[in-house]
């Protein structure tokens, strides 16, 4: 067969696996967990809240129909939206002082992201610092702009000492005074 004659009817290219990485560098969704897909809803959710200034219980409700919500861990969806909504005033207070524009400035998915890791780092103790960062900055590669997720890692790394200092000195292998 050449360029020019027609592919014969019923020849698909080869299916591509749901696991691994996309071109971007971000996990396929078959790779995630169901903690990861709750971190991409409540994005999801959050930047409704900060876009279309819609109100949480509608979000919620809106957000649970979405196709593969059953896929994600629905308590942690629900501590991640109704904890960063309720206290946004107290996270962008934690956030503020990292950053190095006004937070009217930021994009409004770094901002939910932030939202997020900080949330995290705050109050979801069973989850390691580390992977605190490293699922936010996958968030910030899948859903932000091209180096968005470079100044996520920036300020949650910046705001981890401060909320973690135990656990990060232990992960260093000293102990805290």
């Amino acid at each position: 067969m050449n360029e020019l004659s027609p592919k014969p009817m019923g020849i698909r290219p080869p299916r591509q696996p749901r696991t691994g990485v996309t071109s971007t560098g971000a996990r396929k969704a078959g790779s995630k967990s169901e903690r990861s897909r709750a971190r991409e809803f409540a994005l999801q959710a959050l930047y409704q809240t900060l876009v279309g200034k819609n109100e949480v219980a509608d979000i919620d409700a809106f957000t649970r129909d979405l196709a593969g919500f059953s896929k994600s861990d629905s308590v942690h969806f629900d501590a991640l939206l109704h904890g960063c909504t309720e206290q946004a005033v107290e996270l962008d207070a934690l956030l503020l002082p990292l950053l190095d524009r006004k937070l009217a400035e930021i994009s409004p998915v770094e901002h939910a992201v932030m939202w997020i890791g900080a949330y995290e780092l705050k109050h979801c103790l069973d989850v390691p610092w580390r992977v605190v960062l490293n699922e936010c900055v996958e968030l910030a590669k899948e859903f932000g702009g091209t180096d968005g997720h470079k100044y996520v890692n920036a300020v949650l790394n910046g705001l981890a000492p401060s909320l973690r200092a135990d656990e990060m000195a232990a992960d260093r292998g000293h102990s805290r005074p």
